[in-house]
């Protein structure tokens, strides 16, 4: 329970951590995302944020220890298709974690498909601590440098299909909202 505790502690502080860092970027304080400032698009009603819920993933070798794993996420839509944001979610062991990330995506990038875009983003994971702690490379303290490249299809050009590749250990299936 004592882990369990920490773990939800130190995933609200990344979780808070990332909004305060989106907050001061907004405000002209620190500069983490060039272009952060500025509106992914000029048009007036033009979506500036996007999120993420995924309700299932897929383990490639499924292991009695696995649990379900649920995300939410919310992202900055920024200038020539990047973005920043940050993701809480409970990993393949329960355990709950944080991811806080910036990435860029490539829409309509097979002509025969233009619905269908690719995107990738980078960042920090927390949450793999305890026995769990080698289930992720590079953890130091619970905290994990992580990619995770994705490719999606444009429903309307306010919600999207997405699959998201959890390296060599897992697929997830997710949903997006523009507003």
């Amino acid at each position: 329970m004592k882990l369990i505790a920490s773990s939800f502690f130190k995933s609200t502080a990344l979780a808070t951590l990332g909004l305060l860092m989106a907050t001061q970027a907004q405000a002209g304080n620190w500069d983490l995302c060039p272009g952060y400032d500025q509106p992914a698009s000029t048009e007036p009603d033009a979506p500036r944020y996007e999120a993420f819920f995924s309700p299932y993933t897929h383990h490639w070798t499924p292991d009695d220890e696995h649990e379900q794993v649920y995300a939410v996420s919310l992202s900055r839509l920024l200038p020539n298709n990047r973005y920043c944001g940050f993701s809480l979610f409970n990993n393949s062991f329960g355990q709950p974690s944080a991811y806080a990330f910036v990435g860029k995506s490539w829409p309509g990038f097979w002509r025969a498909q233009p619905q269908l875009y690719v995107s990738v983003s980078a960042g920090i994971i927390y949450g793999y601590v305890g026995q769990y702690k080698d289930k992720v490379p590079l953890n130091v303290g619970g905290f994990s440098p992580v990619v995770i490249p994705a490719i999606g299809y444009r429903l309307s050009p306010k919600s999207t299909l997405e699959i998201q590749l959890l390296g060599t250990a897992a697929v997830m299936f997710g949903t997006t909202w523009r507003f």
